[in-house]
């Protein structure tokens, strides 16, 4: 199995910087397909970014593209979000998650076998 914790959350001002992080524990990580999700009160779970296996292919949502940028560190067990340029509708929980060997696609929830249990990013304006 392989647990999740999220940190770096917090307060900012439109047009700051955040970077979140997620350490895995668990076997394989290097293996797995790493996700960023963000929900707002009242709304669906929606995909940020996801950074393949292998460290080559990431995919963003197009709200966030230039914005935001995944990557991983391996060594350290750990993935990271990049946010900058923030703005008020980034405001959400954000949830790391790790999956592999879904047919749904990795821009899905369903992709993902496990998941952090969120850091609250709030961007004021």
């Amino acid at each position: 199995q392989v647990q999740l914790v999220e940190s770096g959350g917090g307060l900012v001002q439109a047009g700051g910087s955040l970077r979140l992080s997620c350490v895995a524990s668990g076997r394989t990580f290097s293996m797995y397909t790493m996700g960023w999700f963000r929900q707002a009160p009242g709304k669906e779970r929606e995909f940020v970014a996801a950074l393949s296996w292998s460290g080559t292919s990431t995919y963003y949502t197009d709200s966030v593209k230039g914005r935001f940028t995944i990557s991983r560190d391996n060594a350290k067990n750990t993935v990271y979000l990049q946010m900058n340029s923030l703005k008020p509708e980034d405001t959400a929980v954000y949830y790391c998650a790790a999956g592999r060997f879904a047919t749904a696609p990795m821009t899905s929830v369903r992709f993902y076998d496990y998941w952090g249990q969120g850091t609250q990013v709030t961007v004021s304006s």
